[in-house]
């Protein structure tokens, strides 16, 4: 007998075995008979097909489809890409800024990084690289050394990347000038009315809950409210959301529920050790808003603690159990569903082994003027649901729907300017602009207030811009470049700002003009009356 049919056999032994507690879910003879069957069907092919055959990949390439049968969010992830599923970033790492996992043997964006590279030229979540400087990287040799080899580089150095995006029929290409990668999660905490505390949370990773802690602390003699800023923020690590929700939630309230066939129903409730049980707070949220940014957010909407601000979340409420297989593969399978408190299921509807189609609903939304107008979203009454205290009506069926609705900015919109910020042009440009001009800038602008209530981008200035970009060969149509005038000179005063004063200073100068969802937050702010109206449900 062969090694390889010995191997065979002894995975059918193991299978057998392994799997006899979920077998009692159903017949365990007929469990038996569909392990041997595979088995089978893998010997013959390793033994008899014409040509030599592969029975690991083969075997990955069976488990990755059995499991894409179930779930959009399960997936299997063979053992040579365990660790490009969440690629580690320190402080030291140079690249594009991007999480990544190589799902079906293609580059798949899990999230772009806040303040890094991707995240400024406009990649998302989501996205599928398949070129990498012209060259087409799908397909089975790609690997996760291939990846790092052709992602990272040194600070300064360039790479050009085609981008399929759901929705999207045309692939995007942008040029990504690599950078060092933040690891922060807190983009930028700062008083934007006085005791008033704005904070922008990207991501929950392990350091989440004490970024953003730290400056609720240190305002806390004289704060009045806390705008929490989760546009964009795709989740994150569990554990530190669920702290951040306890922050402001009193002792004994259920931050979420967790309920799977497996596991039962499990409660997380507040500890009562918050450190901003009163006072005013609002969420801000968008389509990209998901998973552990939903879990916080509802569970401040369904206890009427926050106003939430925007748009209807994207509605990832699967939680994933990692197996680890003996090959050090894994499979990361969904065990069970989140519920925020009242009951609400986070997750949107899907159909099991429809993942394309799943993914086009979401597109599907802005095609129904779901980003514009809160009238084109529709909720049948048996997802109608009520706040824990005010019973205030609100609706489940996948995402958080926000108490006001923002529509979606694309007022300055262009293609000219897409362009240019896929391109990295601007970026480019101000890098050159401000290194040459660095030491007069700081002469003249020795604080940050006074360079954000001085300094004008002006004519000259933009007209050395669009000089640049003719010298790219990027077309800059007169109507285009008028249309989206203010973003761009709002954008190359926000890159000054982080060149000179850092990081925050960039989201306080682009939150003056580009964050619609922050000035309706204040307004609500502003007046008590409103704000108490919202959350005690008069204000219909």
């Amino acid at each position: 007998m062969s090694k390889r049919f010995s191997m065979l056999g002894a995975l059918f032994v193991m299978l057998t075995f392994s799997f006899a507690v979920p077998s009692a879910a159903q017949s365990e003879d007929g469990f038996k008979e569909q392990v041997k069957k595979f088995t089978e069907a893998l010997y013959y092919m390793q033994s008899r097909y014409v040509d030599t055959v592969n029975i690991n990949k083969l075997t990955d390439k069976a488990i990755a489809g059995a499991v894409s049968q179930l779930d959009p969010h399960s997936v299997f992830v063979p053992a040579d890409e365990v660790e490009a599923l969440k690629e580690p970033f320190d402080s030291n790492f140079e690249g594009i800024g991007v999480e990544f996992a190589i799902i079906n043997d293609t580059l798949t964006v899990q999230a772009a990084l806040a303040g890094g590279p991707s995240e400024k030229a406009g990649i998302v979540a989501g996205d599928k690289i398949i070129t990498v400087d012209g060259k087409d990287i799908s397909g089975v040799s790609l690997t996760n050394d291939r990846v790092r080899s052709l992602l990272r580089g040194p600070k300064g150095t360039s790479v050009e990347l085609g981008i399929t995006r759901r929705g999207i029929g045309e692939t995007l290409d942008f040029r990504i000038v690599r950078d060092k990668i933040p690891n922060r999660s807190v983009d930028a905490a700062y008083e934007v009315e006085p005791g008033i505390l704005y904070i922008k949370l990207s991501r929950f990773s392990e350091s989440s809950a004490e970024e953003v802690a730290m400056p609720i602390l240190e305002h806390s003699g004289d704060l009045k409210g806390v705008i929490l800023d989760l546009q964009g923020n795709t989740g994150g690590l569990l554990g530190n959301a669920l702290a951040i929700a306890n922050f402001f939630l009193s002792k004994g309230e259920v931050i979420m529920t967790t309920k799977g066939r497996i596991h039962g129903t499990h409660y997380e409730t507040a500890n009562g050790r918050g450190i901003f049980q009163g006072g005013q707070v609002i969420v801000l949220v968008d389509e990209n808003s998901a998973s552990a940014s939903e879990i916080v957010t509802g569970a401040l909407q369904d206890w009427d603690r926050a106003v939430v601000v925007g748009r209807r979340t994207f509605g990832k409420g699967l939680v994933q159990e990692v197996i680890n297989l003996s090959d050090g593969s894994q499979i990361r399978l969904t065990t069970d569903r989140y519920y925020t408190p009242s009951g609400r299921l986070i997750q949107s509807p899907y159909e099991k082994g429809k993942a394309d189609k799943y993914y086009k609903a979401f597109a599907d939304r802005f095609r129904r003027g779901e980003s514009f107008c809160r009238d084109s979203i529709h909720f049948p009454d048996s997802l109608r649901y009520e706040t824990l205290k005010h019973h205030r009506i609100i609706y489940g069926g996948g995402g958080i729907m926000p108490d006001i609705f923002v529509p979606r900015d694309t007022s300055s919109y262009s293609v000219f300017y897409d362009k240019v910020l896929r391109k990295g042009i601007v970026v480019e440009f101000m890098n050159a602009y401000n290194d040459a001009n660095r030491k007069n800038l700081e002469q003249k602008y020795d604080n940050f207030d006074r360079f954000d209530s001085t300094f004008e981008v002006g004519g000259v200035l933009m007209n050395e811009f669009l000089k640049y970009v003719e010298s790219k060969k990027i077309d800059s149509p007169p109507e285009q470049v008028e249309k989206s005038k203010v973003e761009i000179e709002n954008y190359i005063k926000a890159l000054t700002a982080r060149i000179l004063f850092g990081d925050e200073t960039m989201y306080r100068v682009l939150n003056e003009t580009d964050n619609p969802e922050l000035v309706r937050a204040l307004e609500i702010m502003g007046n008590p009356e409103e704000y108490s109206g919202i959350l005690s449900g008069n204000n219909e």
